[in-house]
């Protein structure tokens, strides 16, 4: 990460906290590694982005439909998925921190400096060894490109480690009232089995024709060893995910239709295509015959946002060998019975934040001569601002903010609209930019004259005289999803 880079990311995290974005868990006791909690303005901001999402997802596709799923499930859901057995990451101990880390996240910190200093070939080398290690599963494999490439603990400096080895990410409890006669459960490290468990259910009442998908927004757990880049990963994290059934054979084009599809529902938020990329996978997870991740540019480089994968017919074939159900589709277009195969598109929505609030930050000068002036602005699309309009009285008295409360009651039947009479009308706009809000609306003595305002916008910082009977209308018209999802 360059110095003017991290210094933005580190500026972002600030900004986040300072106005009511994103908080440490349980702060005032020192916080908790890898979890985080979400203000009053980053919880209105993931509810919209989720609002993006889902509508996109189902109210735009008649054949895609919405379920959720409880975050407790049997547990023989999670042998049949294979995250028992097989949910685990490398990992590896420093002898002297008594320090754990992700063997690959290690040598991917180490390829990053071998190509901030220009060692671009020596950067490749080692990807092609991480990945054919990854891909056989060679522990031994993974250790040796540590030790070879010198590769230190953040924390100690040294390389005093131990061997790699396998962890699972699963987080696991007890239900039951006596700890000794509890069955062990798992609090759930993904959403995709919530929908698959499902199938039969929603297909069945929904009377579903193949293709179709079922979509979900919700909570999952993994014991994330290290906690890194803020909010990039978590202990507690939140997933949209879609499952799409398709019949066998048919999967690859539906694989080629979700990634264009979803690239561009990235794109519609004016986002520039440059900062996107996709980044086809050399290790494929043994139910998937082909994946991609959508990668963005954050400030600490490309990483993964979404991932798109054919799953094959893995997922149902494995519940309904487990659970003694028949899993089936019968195809009255081809007369036959057959378990569907699987397109998956799952986006991490606390990373589409991270990268909703990097993407939107700016510092602005604004200094003219020898007046200097700034401001910081959350270059938010109107659809995703927590706050869409505020009302600023320009004085407390002479009646002003009565005026402004009438506004105000008007515009939030439809909108999230704060009123604000505090400081004065420029240090009050200033803190609307901060938070992304798109207009400002000042209430001044001739409003109560001739019912006009004055209306500024964000981005722009332009002020035009309106009347307030025009004022349903042109925040309506800036803040419609019809902006996001007719693109």
């Amino acid at each position: 990460m360059s110095k003017n880079n991290d210094e933005l990311f580190k500026n972002v995290i600030s900004h986040a906290k300072e106005y009511g974005f994103v908080f440490q868990s349980s702060e005032i006791y020192d916080g908790l590694s890898a979890v985080y909690d979400y203000g009053q303005n980053g919880a209105e901001l993931k509810n919209n982005i989720k609002t993006y999402w889902w509508k996109s997802m189902v109210q735009m596709h008649e054949n895609i439909v919405g379920i959720d799923a409880a975050i407790f499930m049997h547990p023989t859901t999670w042998k049949a998925s294979g995250h028992v057995d097989g949910f685990n990451d490398p990992m590896i101990d420093n002898k002297d921190s008594k320090k754990r880390y992700r063997a690959d996240q290690l040598i991917e910190d180490k390829i990053a400096r071998y190509e901030k200093d220009g060692k671009t070939e020596k950067a490749a080398q080692l990807q092609t060894a991480m990945d054919e290690a990854l891909k056989a599963d060679n522990l031994t494999a993974l250790r040796d490109l540590i030790v070879e490439h010198e590769i230190v603990c953040p924390v100690s400096g040294t390389r005093n480690w131990t061997d790699v080895r396998q962890f699972n990410l699963m987080f696991s409890t007890q239900m039951g009232a006596v700890a000794d006669d509890a069955d062990v459960i798992y609090l759930r490290p993904e959403t995709a089995q919530g929908i698959f468990v499902n199938y039969l259910n929603v297909q069945k009442t929904g009377r579903m024709k193949i293709p179709f998908g079922i979509a979900q927004i919700g909570k999952a757990f993994r014991n994330e060893v290290i906690a890194r880049q803020f909010i990039m990963r978590m202990r507690e994290f939140e997933q949209m995910e879609m499952q799409f059934f398709v019949r066998p054979g048919s999967e690859m084009e539906w694989y080629d239709y979700w990634k264009q599809t979803r690239l561009k529902w990235h794109k519609a938020l004016g986002t520039a295509s440059e900062k996107y990329r996709f980044h086809d996978h050399t290790k494929l997870a043994h139910y998937a015959n082909a994946a991609v991740d959508i990668e963005f540019q954050f400030p600490f480089g490309f990483k993964e946002v979404e991932g798109i994968h054919s799953r094959t017919d893995f997922d149902l074939s494995q519940h309904q060998k487990f659970s003694g159900k028949k899993i089936q589709y019968f195809d009255p277009e081809i007369n036959q019975n057959y378990v569907p195969y699987v397109i998956e598109t799952s986006i991490g929505l606390d990373r589409m934040f991270l990268l909703t609030l990097i993407n939107a930050y700016e510092e602005q000068d604004l200094s003219e001569g020898d007046k200097k002036d700034s401001r910081v602005v959350l270059r938010l699309h109107p659809c995703l601002a927590p706050v869409k309009a505020a009302i600023l009285p320009l004085t407390k008295k002479d009646g002003l903010p009565e005026k402004a409360r009438e506004i105000m009651d008007r515009l939030k039947l439809d909108h999230n609209i704060i009123y604000e009479e505090k400081d004065s009308i420029g240090k009050r706009y200033r803190r609307q930019d901060a938070i992304g809000t798109p207009f400002c609306i000042t209430v001044d003595h001739q409003s109560l004259q001739d019912n006009t305002v004055t209306i500024r916008h964000r981005d722009t910082m332009e002020q035009e005289r309106v009347e307030i009977a025009q004022l349903d209308r042109i925040i309506g018209d800036r803040v419609s999803w019809k902006n996001l999802l007719g693109k």
